[in-house]
């Protein structure tokens, strides 16, 4: 075993003392030792119920023969994060998960892992941890929260965000949006709807890592205990018969991902994640294979925030394992952790609600519910969550409204000082520029509220899972590397059409050669992790990888 490296042989008798302090047994010394990376915190909602399904983890590993041990893991929450200088922290905690993970699994020699996360950059994280290390691991992803409740509505935390918008436009009171913030929100697990956390839960359970039905059980379902008890028994075999990451996630299985990804009209930033996770794989993933998945896999299943359903409603339909019934034709193959194939599992599966995962010839959509655009303003590459796009903006041409961060186009969208027509370009926000490349669900969240309906959203930053609306991200090259969006100016004219993927800057390239003339990026004052991150990260559309 692996951990014999720390408890066998009589050079290792101070190793086994430190462990005998623990508590360790002559028995234990002998069984495979198992660590628990688990995320729980009580500032993250989609954390603060982790400890308890850490406890039904350590159970299942020692029922099935190994020896659990349990370490922390940090875990941010981007909407608590959201719309201040926080944000700027929390892709980068992406990095620092994996590191940290890898460091405790180096240093303690742990034969398996099992990795407990729920929100948006920690999933990704374990996932890269866990290919970089290759040793067995399984994912238990904590499960999205309950629907908000009011006057005969379901609410979801973008309910909130619209409401800001809303306030600001004079169509809803300040007594009402707080009626709202105390009952949107009503305990622990993710956000409701296939935001970023839950669109990662999908994909994992999807490229196999972790157990079926997993992704869509809710945070207190009695369901998910018993998937976290399952989950440490299942570390075991694995661990016995040597399955290893790098044998679960491989270019099928992430194209699987991929696949049901389009199929759901999930997160965009699944793009950033799936390329990272990549990328610590060493498999190579491009945009063009988001693109041809797009052409190829309908859209099936109309999500928050695009459409009315749920995590909950995905979970009563068959959650998806009921997926990869509808979409089997379309799917390979691929071993799970579970020790059955995807096929296997779809089979057994049984779709209870058609109008909710819809066969395939019935989609929402004949095409998958994400883009992937280029053109003169973004050379390099551009996504776009389509399936949340109204099909009168497919194409649109309007001026530029250019804004060098955030903070600034706020301002000017609550201030009403926004055309419909107009198309913003919030810059600056990339993964150096920010840096960190911060989400932009503030100013698309005040657009919805306050009404607009012709208004396009360009960044080079990120767009939360929640974001719906014409609105365009992962601008690559990002402005602080010299991409084109940093040359726009207020009243160029962009053109963007969804059907053919194009994103254009209508400007001479005479005149964009004498913008770029003395031009340098602005400098910030960083210091420690962001300046450390902005000199490392690579661009968006190689999954904002620190190098």
């Amino acid at each position: 075993m692996r951990s014999d490296d720390i408890k066998a042989g009589y050079q290792r008798a101070p190793n086994r003392s430190l462990l005998r302090s623990l508590g360790v047994t002559d028995r234990e010394m002998k069984l495979p030792f198992i660590g628990i990376a688990n995320a729980y915190n009580t500032i993250v909602p989609g954390h603060v119920h982790l400890q308890k399904l850490g406890e039904k983890v350590r159970e299942g590993i020692a029922a099935a023969g190994g020896v659990p041990f349990e370490f922390g893991v940090i875990g941010i929450c981007d909407g608590i994060a959201m719309g201040h200088e926080g944000m700027r922290y929390s892709l980068p905690s992406r990095e620092n998960i994996a590191d940290s993970i890898e460091l405790m699994v180096q240093a303690h020699r742990f034969d398996g892992l099992v990795c407990i996360g729920t929100c948006d950059k920690i999933v990704p994280g374990m996932l890269m941890a866990a290919v970089r290390c290759n040793i067995p691991t399984i994912v238990l992803t904590g499960g999205a929260m309950l629907s908000g409740y009011q006057d005969g509505k379901e609410l979801s935390l973008i309910d909130i965000f619209e409401g800001v918008g809303k306030v600001a436009a004079g169509s809803m009171s300040e007594d009402a949006l707080c009626e709202l913030e105390c009952s949107a929100m009503p305990g622990c697990g993710s956000c409701q709807g296939l935001y970023t956390a839950n669109t990662m839960a999908c994909m994992t359970e999807a490229m196999g890592m972790s157990l079926p039905g997993c992704a869509a059980t809710p945070a207190v379902d009695a369901g998910k205990l018993r998937i976290a008890r399952e989950s440490g028994e299942a570390i075991i075999p694995l661990v016995k018969k040597q399955v290893k990451p790098r044998d679960i996630v491989t270019r099928k299985s992430l194209m699987n991902a991929i696949r049901v990804d389009m199929a759901l009209g999930g997160s965009t930033n699944t793009v950033l994640h799936l390329m990272a996770v990549a990328t610590e794989a060493d498999i190579p993933l491009s945009l063009d294979d988001f693109s041809q998945l797009a052409e190829e896999v309908p859209h099936i299943c109309y999500m928050q925030p695009s459409g009315p359903h749920s995590m909950q409603t995905l979970h009563r339909a068959g959650g998806i394992p009921a997926v990869f019934k509808q979409l089997e034709p379309h799917l390979d193959n691929c071993p799970t952790v579970s020790g059955r194939r995807i096929k296997e599992i779809a089979k057994a599966a049984v779709v209870r609600n058609e109008d909710v995962i819809r066969p395939l010839k019935k989609p929402i959509s004949a095409t998958g519910g994400l883009r992937i655009l280029s053109g003169s303003l973004a050379p390099d590459g551009a996504v776009v969550k389509s399936a949340a796009v109204p099909k009168e903006m497919w194409k649109h041409t309007g001026p530029a409204r250019v804004f060098d961060g955030e903070e600034p186009a706020m301002k000017a969208i609550l201030g009403r000082k926004i055309k419909e027509g107009d198309v913003l370009v919030i810059r600056y926000e990339g993964p150096k520029g920010a840096p960190g490349m911060p989400e932009m669900l503030s100013p698309t969240s005040a657009l919805m509220g306050l009404g607009y309906k012709k208004v396009v959203l360009i960044t080079d930053g990120r767009f939360s899972g929640g974001t719906r609306g014409p609105c365009i991200g992962h601008v690559a090259p990002e402005a602080a590397a010299g991409g084109p969006i940093a040359f726009v100016q207020d009243k160029d004219t962009i053109t963007v059409d969804l059907h053919a993927k194009t994103i254009d800057l209508d400007v001479p390239a005479k005149e964009i050669a004498k913008r770029k003339k003395g031009w340098k990026a602005p400098k910030k004052a960083l210091a420690g992790v962001l300046a450390r991150y902005a000199k490392t990260v690579g661009q968006a559309n190689f999954g904002a990888v620190q190098k």
